[in-house]
């Protein structure tokens, strides 16, 4: 499902036993591991967030959206996921997604899919970011309204 080169990927909507999601961030060995348990035989779709930062006078502005280089890392990333979880032997496909609302897109990607659980890669972030940015593990938990599992890997 994963091609380089697009714009934005297609939306799969092949069912999922388990969405590993990053806001942009490199997934830690940890929630691949906890992917592959949760997956059981199923298979795991990873989406990455390449982040649109705003809009100008109220329309979309290039300059804000990701560059070339990020949505190149954004790639690397999501191929590197997939073939971590294919060594551990769970089907994968991946999606990167440009998006202004994280938490909205995740949650978008988990219905879509159907996924039984989602596993939100978070960022490593200070007190005072977290009290003004809230949770992105418990922003999707809203709006997935019991439809899917959501959790993150403990950090080390």
């Amino acid at each position: 499902m994963f091609r380089r080169g697009n714009r934005a990927d297609p939306q799969p909507t092949d069912h999922v036993s388990v969405l590993l999601a990053s806001s942009g961030g490199e997934f830690r060995p940890e929630s691949i591991e906890k992917c592959a348990q949760l997956a059981d035989q199923g298979a795991v779709g990873v989406l990455m967030i390449a982040r649109i930062y705003g809009s100008a006078f109220g329309l979309p502005n290039p300059g804000l959206l990701p560059t070339k280089k990020e949505r190149e890392t954004a790639q690397n990333r999501v191929e590197s996921a997939i073939e971590a979880l294919r060594v551990l032997g769970v089907r994968a496909d991946g999606q990167i997604m440009m998006t202004r609302s994280i938490a909205a897109s995740i949650s978008r990607v988990a219905k879509a899919r159907t996924a039984d659980s989602v596993v939100v890669e978070t960022p490593q972030q200070g007190f005072v970011r977290g009290l003004l940015e809230g949770s992105f593990e418990s922003a999707v938990r809203r709006k997935l309204r019991g439809l899917a599992d959501v959790s993150s890997a403990p950090r080390p």
